[in-house]
């Protein structure tokens, strides 16, 4: 086990760019796989999770080369693997390759590590089995790993009982192979990524106030370029407004809808920072923060930036309340009780009420703290040591290989 030994000091100060959305990594990745032809991906994430998603990709039989970069993946022809699918730790990975997978005619186990072991598989599972799938989990349960029976799909109209992009893409994947179109209906919206890149990849995609309904058919072999991570660039612009002098900018980070979330709130709290629509580019400078309250229906837009929205909270004057967060409970970790855990024990205070997460601002001081096998409760710790009285030590640091391996060589190249 790694660990990460933070101090506090001075501003934050320079330019520089996080890894490419991981999001949109995974199914840039999948839909190469399906193309027929070499499709060529620049600024790919470099972490672990979507390595895996790759390799999985590679071992159904696409071609994949990596030169100066860029990464080229020949598809098409896809078939069984010679052994069970590893997703580690990436639940959208796991999530959305059981689409892809229902839907070709061959089977498939998924795997991962302890953590995707225990998270829930059902809200793809159900949808799945809906559509005819044969996939069943261990001892007959929905949790990996997955055997997946693929072929033989319908097109269904399926309404998630949760906003998840997860379960929208995995459902939208695999109505590329049913016998009909297949559509999604959302009560909240949710990130937009796998009809956004189904339709700019040939695939016939019709979205409006019903959802978001695909025909079957398979994509063209295409030329993307990944924009940075939104949910990477928010521990920086947490730590560039909370530690005083500092002027950060994170370059070329991605726009779409239902992604910057973090901004928002972070302008509700009174943060100096803007998000250029046109280049990309965010741009941060410390201030004086102040108390909010996250309404539930902004959760989906920020649930994976809530560890670190929770540090800005803990630097901010008053109360924040975080409304209807209990998805956090089903992430890499429970992280109602990570960040209670992990912040609480810099002093921090943090309490949990049904699914509503407050953080009472105030001093913090530094502590030894654990990951517990979580990259955002690892970097989030790192970025509230940054403000801390005292030094802090992340254990577990190598959970970050999952998203953002450089994550503490950038900190440092800020503070230099």
């Amino acid at each position: 086990m790694t660990s990460l030994a933070v101090s506090p000091g001075g501003p934050l100060i320079g330019r520089l760019s996080v890894p490419g959305d991981k999001s949109i990594s995974h199914r840039v990745v999948m839909l190469a796989g399906l193309a027929d032809g070499t499709s060529e991906i620049t600024g790919l994430s470099d972490g672990d999770d979507v390595a895996h998603t790759v390799s999985i990709v590679e071992a159904l039989g696409a071609g994949v080369e990596v030169v100066d970069g860029v990464v080229s993946i020949t598809g098409g022809g896809l078939g069984p693997a010679g052994g069970s699918l590893y997703v580690g730790n990436s639940g959208t990975g796991i999530r959305l390759l059981a689409g892809m997978l229902a839907g070709l005619a061959f089977t498939s186990v998924l795997d991962g590590d302890e953590s995707i072991r225990r998270r829930p598989m059902d809200r793809v599972v159900d949808p799945l089995r809906a559509m005819g799938a044969d996939i069943c989990g261990v001892d007959g349960s929905a949790l990996a790993p997955l055997t997946i029976d693929g072929g033989g799909l319908h097109g269904v109209e399926y309404a998630p009982p949760m906003a998840s992009a997860q379960v929208k893409g995995c459902v939208l994947f695999a109505g590329l192979s049913a016998d009909g179109p297949t559509t999604v209906v959302e009560s909240e919206p949710t990130r937009a990524h796998t009809e956004e890149l189904m339709a700019a990849f040939g695939i016939e995609v019709i979205t409006g106030p019903g959802g978001v309904t695909v025909q079957p058919g398979r994509p063209v072999a295409f030329t993307h370029r990944v924009a940075g991570d939104p949910s990477q660039a928010a521990f920086w612009a947490v730590a560039a407004a909370i530690v005083e002098g500092s002027d950060v900018v994170v370059e070329n980070v991605y726009s779409g809808p239902v992604r910057t979330g973090f901004v928002d709130v972070l302008a509700r709290m009174g943060a100096d920072i803007t998000h250029d629509a046109v280049s990309g580019d965010l741009s941060v400078g410390a201030s004086a923060l102040k108390g909010t309250v996250v309404e539930a229906a902004e959760v989906p837009g920020l649930v994976d930036e809530v560890p670190v929205l929770a540090v800005a909270a803990a630097c901010a004057e008053g109360e924040t309340r975080f409304c209807g967060v209990g998805e956090l409970r089903v992430k890499e970790t429970d992280r109602m009780a990570t960040i209670s855990s992990e912040l609480g024990a810099m002093g921090a205070r943090v309490r949990v009420e049904g699914d509503d997460l407050i953080v009472v601002g105030g001093p913090m001081q530094g502590a030894e703290v654990d990951s517990h096998g979580d990259h955002r409760i690892a970097m989030a710790s790192a970025v509230a040591a940054l403000v801390a009285e005292g030094p802090t030590v992340v254990s577990g640091w190598e959970a970050v290989d999952t998203s953002y391996p450089a994550f503490g060589r950038d900190l440092e190249s800020l503070r230099a």
